[in-house]
């Protein structure tokens, strides 16, 4: 029997009290939570906050300083910096979720199964992923991206393929300390099937340490982003994402250091906010706070 299940209404709202009050007593949580928010709040509302099309072309105002019609000044295009910020977050954090989502919903289960079965399929699995995993992140989504070719959901699917690996491990590595429960022996011995045994005591227990990694990892897939948008392997212009943006600027870096700077700390602001809300989630999930 699930120990969660053990709970009472009453312990049960105290927890989830506890849990609140611990989110509000967590200065560095609020901030990431709010931080996170405001990215992801930026990445919808894009086109309507957007002073300007992130690809028109002011052609007699090329090179502007911040400031003016220009807030964050122009790149040698004439772009607008803005427009091209606000419009560049639904790329980088698009390809950052959209990418550990897609290597959560596989590597999770793999990792549940080897950590589960045990015997010949973990280890066949752990030395596949032991191999992928002595490889860089970059150099992973480098090689998927010239198999698969650009493009923003081709990148997502390279990096979502390099975080694979890291999901895989985490699911295993938990389901190998669940499964010597009381609670997974008891339901072991009254007969209860694998499948049930995996999706009602494993999955759920896991599920909080899973969340916390996948907020972790989103500011690396998001880091990931635009390097490979840097290199000009990743999303392809005209469409704006910071890390080609901060690329397109070297050029001018002395000249214009604006056209690398404020999409620099963009990426920033956006893995700083994803790191502090895994963080914060990490908190409260932890095991201390429910016993």
């Amino acid at each position: 029997m699930n120990e969660n299940a053990t709970i009472t209404a009453p312990e049960e709202i105290s927890i989830r009290r506890r849990r609140w009050e611990a989110i509000k007593s967590n200065r560095t949580t609020l901030i990431g939570l709010f931080l996170t928010i405001a990215v992801i709040v930026v990445t919808v509302l894009a086109p309507v906050v957007a002073p300007y099309d992130p690809d028109e072309q002011f052609l007699d105002q090329t090179l502007e300083k911040p400031g003016g019609n220009f807030l964050l000044g122009t790149d040698q295009f004439g772009r607008d910096l803005l427009s091209r910020i606000l419009f560049g977050s639904r790329t980088s954090v698009t390809v950052g979720i959209t990418s550990i989502l897609l290597a959560a919903i596989i590597g999770v289960p793999v990792g549940i199964l080897a950590g589960y079965r045990g015997r010949w399929m973990d280890q066949m699995i752990s030395r596949i992923v032991d191999t992928i995993m002595s490889f860089p992140t970059l150099l992973i989504g480098i090689l998927v991206v010239a198999a698969l070719g650009p493009g923003l959901y081709k990148v997502a699917v390279a990096i979502g393929v390099a975080f694979i690996p890291r999901f895989i491990r985490l699911a295993r590595g938990s389901t190998l300390a669940i499964k010597e429960k009381g609670y997974v022996l008891s339901a072991k011995s009254i007969g209860a099937s694998d499948a049930r045994i995996i999706f009602v005591h494993c999955l759920p227990n896991i599920l909080g340490e899973i969340t916390v990694m996948a907020t972790l990892w989103v500011a690396v897939a998001i880091r990931v982003e635009a390097s490979l948008s840097f290199l000009g392997i990743g999303v392809q212009p005209p469409m704006a994402s910071w890390g080609a943006m901060v690329g397109t600027g070297v050029d001018n870096l002395f000249t214009a250091p604006w056209i690398s700077l404020f999409p620099g700390l963009a990426i920033l602001l956006a893995i700083f906010s994803f790191n502090l809300l895994g963080d914060g989630i990490r908190d409260v999930v932890d095991p201390k706070l429910s016993s």
